[in-house]
C-alpha cells in the first residue's frame, strides 16, 4: 500500500470514528447505551454478511471462534466499556482513555509478540497522550469509571494485536461482520441484565443509527482491519489520537460545542507524537530497519 493511499485511508477511519462521540451522544438521547450500541452492530454485522455472502466465511470451529473473540474484544469490550464508564465519567474522559490503545499496543506487542520499537517510537505515543489530554483541558478524574475505560482500552489493543495476528486467515470483509455480529449480541445481553433498554423511532434517531451503522460501523471497520492487516500496528494505531481531535470538531460542529485554545495546542502534539512514531529517520536508519523489521 502507497504512503499517499494509507495516509487517506486513515483519516476516512480516524474522522468517521471522532463523528461517533457526537453521534452516539445524540443517539442516547433515544435509547439506552447498550442497546443503541447492540442495534448498531448487529444490523450493521448482519447487512455486511449480506453483502460478502459471496465470500469465503470463516472455516471450522477455531476461526469462527477466532472471528468471535476479535468482536468480543473490539465491539463489545471496547464500545462497551467506554459507553459504561460514562456513567461515572465524562464522554471526552472516556475517549481520552480509549485513545491510550496505541501506547497499550506498543507495550503488549513488546510483552506478547517479542516486537521492538525505537525509543522515538515510545516517545511519539506519550507525546500524542499530552496531545489527547490537553486536547481536552487535563480535566480528568481517577476513579471506577477511569478503570472501566482503561479496561475499553485495554481491549482495543488486545483486538488490534489478534487482527495482526489472525487477519491473514480471513477476508477483512468478512472478519469485520461476523465480529460485528458476535459484539452486537454481547451487548444486547448486557443491555437486558443490566439497564432498562428502550428506543424512541423518531426521524433523527433513524438518521443516527442509519449513520452509526453504514458509516460508524461497515465502513469504519471494514476500513481499519484493512490498515491493520496491511501496516504496522503500532504505526496505524497511532493514528488513534486524531479520533479525539476530529470527535471535539465535529461536536463542535454538530453541538455547539466551544472550542478552547488548548485544543489547538493539542492537534500540535498529536500531530508531533504520530511524526515521531511513524518517521523512518535517515536514509542509514531505514536500512537497517529493512535487516531488522521488528525495529532495532
Amino acid at each position: 500500500m502507497n504512503k499517499f493511499k494509507y495516509i487517506c485511508l486513515i483519516l476516512v477511519t480516524t474522522f468517521v470514528m471522532g463523528v461517533a462521540f457526537p453521534v452516539g451522544k445524540i443517539g442516547m438521547l433515544y435509547a439506552t447505551p447498550f442497546f443503541l450500541m447492540g442495534i448498531r452492530f448487529v444490523l450493521a454485522g448482519g447487512l455486511l454478511a449480506l453483502l460478502v455472502a459471496k465470500k469465503p466465511r470463516p472455516r471450522g470451529g477455531r476461526q469462527w471462534l477466532k472471528s468471535a473473540v476479535i468482536g468480543l474484544s473490539q465491539s463489545a469490550g471496547v464500545m462497551g466499556c467506554a459507553y459504561y464508564s460514562m456513567h461515572w465519567i465524562t464522554s471526552s474522559e472516556s475517549s481520552i482513555i480509549t485513545c491510550t490503545n496505541p501506547l497499550i499496543v506498543i507495550i503488549l506487542g513488546t510483552i506478547l509478540t517479542g516486537a521492538k520499537y525505537r525509543g522515538r517510537q515510545w516517545l511519539g505515543v506519550a507525546v500524542g497522550f499530552v496531545g489527547v489530554a490537553m486536547t481536552f483541558g487535563l480535566q480528568m478524574n481517577f476513579q471506577i469509571g477511569t478503570l472501566i475505560g482503561f479496561a475499553g482500552a485495554v481491549c482495543f489493543a488486545a483486538a488490534t494485536l489478534l487482527i495482526k495476528r489472525w487477519g491473514a486467515e480471513f477476508d477483512m470483509t468478512v472478519l469485520a461482520a461476523y465480529q460485528m455480529l458476535a459484539g452486537g449480541i454481547v451487548l444486547l445481553l448486557l443491555s437486558a441484565f443490566t439497564e432498562h433498554a428502550y428506543f424512541r423511532f423518531t426521524g433523527a434517531s433513524v438518521l443516527v443509527v442509519l449513520w452509526l451503522v453504514i458509516l460508524g460501523s461497515i465502513v469504519q471497520f471494514s476500513l481499519w482491519f484493512y490498515l491493520l492487516r496491511n501496516g504496522d500496528p503500532a504505526k496505524t494505531s497511532a493514528f488513534l489520537f486524531l479520533v479525539p481531535l476530529f470527535g471535539v470538531l465535529s461536536s463542535w460542529l454538530l453541538l455547539g460545542e466551544q472550542i478552547a485554545w488548548y485544543v489547538s495546542a493539542g492537534g500540535a502534539f498529536i500531530c508531533l507524537g504520530i511524526f515521531l512514531v511513524n518517521w523512518e529517520g535517515s536514509s542509514r536508519e531505514a536500512a537497517n530497519l529493512a535487516k531488522h523489521p521488528s525495529g532495532v
